[in-house]
């Protein structure tokens, strides 16, 4: 798999993204833009108000400026790639369009994050033109964890989907004192490799969403020679699973006939030396269209996993419960904080508590390489109030 092929969408409204906002919606309502579909053609059908349209499109401006749409993302991450997709829209597609993110903590109405003049907007893709029906894509080069993004169209038109794809940063803070699905999209779970991928798309596998008959999960071709099949992914940190879901649900005369799942520590051994992987569950026989759930019989730090299917058929979730351990919640912790945005990081600290003082000026002393260095930072401030939260990140960090 290629690096690109790892990112999740972050838009997608299977992670709960959504379209809070638009200054218009005359030709096509904003919903449209987080179709987990593909776009359709609607040529020779019309409504009310002119040709139907699978998209969001937006009357024709008379006067200055540009439409926009608020998305919130359905899990907050580092934008890697904007996927603009015009198809279909070939007289009323926008001359060009723009992309901007910014990170607000807590859950801001649509109609704060459209009246609001304090927030700090990044410029993802800069006004750039866009080709009428077609996939139009722009890569990123911004290092930082966002909530929201806003697409401008220079000046109106229309815009059948927009993808947000990048990687999913998940907020330590609800992590405390809970287990979790460590390979999780929405936790920062990632697909990294499979043997192959002709039925299903392997990013099925850990998704969050309900299984539904149409989308399924991973599935491989039927094999005719020997081996087995196999799907790698990385957790969302280092941690011990404890509880293993393996779900056939939907494959009723294709599932694998058994499984085994091993794990690696990539903080002890190289996930790329075979003796670096250790047995999680044994070799175990499963049934067709059914979840599963099994106890792991000796948890262990792991921080990576490979499902193994013997001998090919279709997966359609995994999930894997445990706890982070504390070098997870560290590195989790301080990944999440060295991305915040400023005004994100203020806030976020704040609700550590921080007094104002000392929350500016530890956002203002990142990036911080490890626990150590953020402790010592705190330690050095001069300011009153830095022990409360000195306290509340140590929880946070593991510590």
């Amino acid at each position: 798999m290629s690096e690109l092929a790892h990112l999740v969408d972050l838009a997608s409204i299977r992670l709960g993204g959504a379209a809070v906002a638009a200054n218009d919606e005359t030709f096509g309502g904003k919903d449209h833009l987080l179709d987990p579909l593909p776009p359709k053609s609607h040529a020779e059908h019309t409504g009310l108000r002119g040709e139907l349209y699978d998209g969001w499109e937006t009357r024709r401006s008379r006067k200055p400026g540009n439409d926009w749409v608020i998305v919130r993302l359905g899990a907050a991450g580092i934008v890697r790639e904007v996927v603009i997709d015009t198809s279909f829209f070939r007289g009323n597609c926008p001359k060009a369009c723009s992309v901007q993110a910014c990170g607000v903590d807590g859950y801001a109405s649509s109609g704060e994050l459209a009246a609001r003049d304090d927030l700090e907007w990044t410029t993802l893709v800069p006004e750039s033109p866009v080709e009428r029906d077609s996939v139009n894509r722009f890569q990123v080069a911004v290092e930082r964890r966002f909530t929201h993004v806003r697409l401008n169209t220079h000046p109106d038109g229309g815009i059948a989907r927009l993808r947000v794809l990048g990687d999913v940063v998940p907020d330590p803070r609800r992590f405390l004192g809970v287990s979790l699905d460590l390979a999780a999209q929405a936790n920062g779970g990632v697909v990294l490799d499979c043997s192959d991928q002709f039925f299903g798309n392997p990013l099925n596998i850990n998704a969050p969403t309900p299984v539904l008959r149409h989308e399924k999960g991973w599935e491989s071709t039927r094999r005719r020679g020997p081996g087995h099949d196999w799907i790698d992914l990385r957790l969302t940190g280092r941690g011990i699973v404890r509880q293993v879901e393996y779900d056939t649900t939907y494959y009723r005369g294709n599932a694998p006939e058994s499984f085994r799942l091993l794990g690696c520590d990539a903080e002890q051994a190289d996930p790329a030396n075979p003796g670096s992987w250790f047995e999680l569950l044994p070799h175990t026989c499963g049934l067709h269209d059914a979840p599963h759930w099994f106890s792991v019989p000796d948890p262990r730090p792991t921080t990576h996993v490979r499902l193994e299917i013997y001998p090919d058929g279709g997966v359609s979730r995994l999930r894997l419960i445990g706890e982070l351990d504390a070098l997870g919640r560290e590195a989790t912790g301080i990944r999440w904080l060295n991305a915040l945005p400023r005004a994100h990081a203020i806030a976020a600290l704040i609700s550590l508590g921080a007094n104002a003082e000392t929350a500016v000026e530890l956002a203002d002393s990142r990036p911080f390489g490890t626990a150590d260095d953020l402790c010592a930072e705190l330690e050095a401030l001069s300011s009153g109030g830095s022990g409360h939260v000195a306290g509340t990140l140590a929880v946070l960090l593991g510590r």
